[in-house]
């Protein structure tokens, strides 16, 4: 049986709001990590959706700027696309147009996931660097201050599409994942992984989302098909950040 899990919804009536909320839950979440543990360790997505959000965080005229502690934030991603960091497709590329190019972020702290590389290799290099920045021993899984997803339409997150070999992984903390109806390779935390973290957090929005959000969060549990559903915190909780489109 799948792990019971309160679901926190917060509906904006547009995106721009949306945005807002979403920047607004970064910046708490960055604020109360370091002020716990010393430093922030946080997870992104890529996609349009974030990019508008990192495009504020970055926006000195903005107060999330200033009260970001970016000294102390360490930066990773939930998934990567199998190109190159100044490929048009890649999520680190995106971040960095979007905010790092903006922001006093220290470049060591910022660990991107090497999607120009082979993508065994690059899902192997990749768990090593969580090993090393979360001081990991053994089968210890890291736990992150902030996870933040998105949902595609088919029911996708990070890159656990659905009915592909990820989906089963319960060992490693990344991999990497062929998709045989894109005909690709990506790169991705592994969802026991995710699962884990303080806190985790939907980033949803379009009208076009609507109906897989009511499938992945009110329908029958079939993670195969709607892998989505997977994201079942350990802590019991689980936020979700939607436009009034979204949420219809």
């Amino acid at each position: 049986m799948p792990r019971s899990v309160e679901i926190t919804v917060n509906v904006s009536p547009t995106v721009p709001e949306t945005t807002r909320v979403a920047a607004e839950s970064f910046t708490r979440s960055a604020v109360q990590a370091v002020e716990a543990r010393g430093q922030a360790r946080i997870a992104i997505s890529g996609g349009s959706t974030p990019r508008t959000v990192f495009e504020l965080l970055a926006d000195p005229q903005q107060p999330f700027y200033a009260r970001i502690p970016w000294d102390r934030m360490q930066l990773f991603w939930v998934d990567e696309r199998c190109v190159g960091p100044d490929d048009p497709d890649s999520n680190y590329g995106m971040t960095r147009h979007a905010m790092l190019s903006k922001v006093p972020l220290p470049e060591a702290n910022i660990h991107r996931m090497e999607g120009e590389l082979d993508p065994q290799e690059g899902a192997s290099r990749y768990e090593a660097e969580l090993r090393h920045a979360f001081r990991l021993e053994g089968a210890e899984t890291p736990t992150f201050d902030l996870i933040i997803l998105g949902l595609g339409e088919d029911g996708h997150t990070a890159s656990l599409f659905p009915h592909t070999l990820a989906l089963s992984e319960m060992a490693r903390l990344c991999m990497a994942n062929h998709v045989p109806e894109k005909d690709v390779w990506r790169i991705t935390l592994t969802w026991p992984v995710i699962i884990q973290a303080r806190e985790v957090v939907f980033l949803i929005e379009g009208e076009a989302k609507a109906k897989m959000v009511r499938t992945i969060f009110a329908g029958a549990y079939d993670p195969e098909t709607y892998p989505a559903q997977l994201i079942r915190p350990a802590n019991g909780r689980l936020g979700l950040l939607l436009d009034t489109a979204a949420a219809r």
